[in-house]
């Protein structure tokens, strides 16, 4: 059973940049309680650029101590976890919503268009991380990477320090007006990466399209375990 008034637990990777309001990993990004838990040893070193395995038993670890702690739900930092995604939610009894990957197939679904995504690592998105975040490889898709996005890099791909908003959010624009350019049959786009939320708004004024990040990702999970009531003053018969 979900307690009502659990917090959502994210699993953050080893980074040094700021985590801005939008960013995954800041509580502020959110309307409702959360629990920051860092996964030692998990670099973007080895989780997007080696996808390396020997990290699981340490998610999953984290992901049962967040449990214990009282989570009702369980997030990353991180859309290139969709590896983990199913040995993580079969660990622990709560939802576990790892990648902002997870996405793609539902706003497919509503689009029925080609859905672009925008990752950290183009060249590291394989078809194993699409598989397993549920995709179906007949969903059409444009993919573009920020791993040569030098504001972005820096900090994030980099172990960097110094995060200039306005800098990587001209990065997430042009590529964006890119795939649009080249994919005119675009109908969506999603953020892979979970320090992109920031920078969504810009991109949907930018193309008039939906964008779709972890945060939307995280919020939709919030309210289906915290349902809102309607009250209603009257009686049934007054209608």
């Amino acid at each position: 059973m979900i307690a009502a008034s659990g917090h959502l637990g994210i699993l953050l990777l080893e980074t040094s940049f700021p985590r801005i309001p939008g960013d995954v990993g800041n509580p502020a990004s959110y309307d409702f309680p959360v629990r920051l838990y860092t996964v030692p040893g998990a670099t973007v070193e080895r989780v997007v650029r080696q996808a390396d395995r020997s990290l699981l038993p340490a998610f999953i670890q984290a992901a049962r101590l967040l449990e214990t702690e009282g989570a009702a739900a369980i997030t990353s930092s991180c859309g290139f976890l969709s590896l983990f995604q199913d040995a993580v939610a079969k660990a622990v009894k709560v939802p576990v919503f790892l990648s902002s990957l997870q996405q793609v197939p539902l706003v497919y679904a509503i689009t029925r268009r080609r859905v672009a995504i925008i990752t950290a690592h183009a060249g590291r998105l394989s078809q194993e991380v699409l598989t397993c975040a549920g995709i179906d490889p007949n969903i059409p898709l444009a993919v573009s990477g920020l791993e040569d996005a030098p504001a972005f890099s820096e900090p994030i791909m980099a172990n960097g320090q110094i995060l200039q908003k306005q800098a990587i959010e001209a990065e997430v624009l042009e590529r964006s007006l890119a795939l649009l350019k080249q994919y005119t049959d675009i109908g969506a786009y999603v953020f892979e990466c979970h320090n992109l939320a920031p920078y969504g708004q810009a991109v949907q004024q930018a193309t008039g399209l939906p964008v779709f990040d972890v945060l939307d990702f995280a919020n939709w999970v919030h309210n289906g375990l915290v349902k809102r009531s309607y009250p209603y003053p009257g009686s049934v018969g007054d209608f």
